[in-house]
């Protein structure tokens, strides 16, 4: 089915599509607590960059949802790191909306977004353990290569980073 300008199917018949939204929503909100709980339990607190609700309304962040006209699949983020350069932040997919290609269509999307702004390149942090790989699989097939650290980050054994040229 097409949507809100990508392609996805499912079991849920009725995609909305992604929109700018409020990370203060009840149903995000509880979204991106088994996020921030998933990083968490993945990532030693000292090396999880995983943004809650109230950073994620810091000026420089722009959030969107991935909604059905009944449920919330996905969140994401993107974050200008200057006039030319962006991260990808809060990427999460609904556990029910896993394997359905809403994590590439958000992906998609900030790198639409990204492109719109002018950015040169989208850069990203993500996890190194087992419980990561298949956000490091989406990355990797949609171009980012293996990057040094950006902006305040350092590297560890918990963290790797990418970037992708747009």
């Amino acid at each position: 089915m097409i949507a809100g300008g990508f392609y996805y199917t499912s079991a849920v018949t009725t995609v909305g599509g992604i929109a700018v939204d409020d990370p203060r929503k009840p149903d995000i909100r509880a979204l991106l607590e088994r996020h921030l709980a998933f990083s968490r339990s993945e990532t030693p607190p000292e090396h999880s960059f995983a943004l809650d609700v109230d950073g994620l309304l810091h000026p420089s962040i722009t959030f969107f949802s991935c909604r059905t006209a009944s449920e919330l699949l996905g969140v994401a983020a993107l974050k200008e790191l200057d006039g030319e350069h962006g991260e990808v932040k809060s990427m999460h997919t609904a556990a029910a909306a896993r394997g359905h290609g809403v994590g590439r269509a958000m992906l998609n999307h900030l790198l639409a977004v990204a492109r719109s702004r002018g950015y040169r390149h989208v850069s990203l942090e993500t996890g190194t353990t087992p419980g990561f790989a298949a956000a490091r699989a989406l990355y990797e097939s949609s171009g980012f290569t293996d990057a040094e650290p950006f902006a305040d980050y350092v590297r560890t054994v918990d963290n790797t980073f990418y970037t992708l040229v747009l």
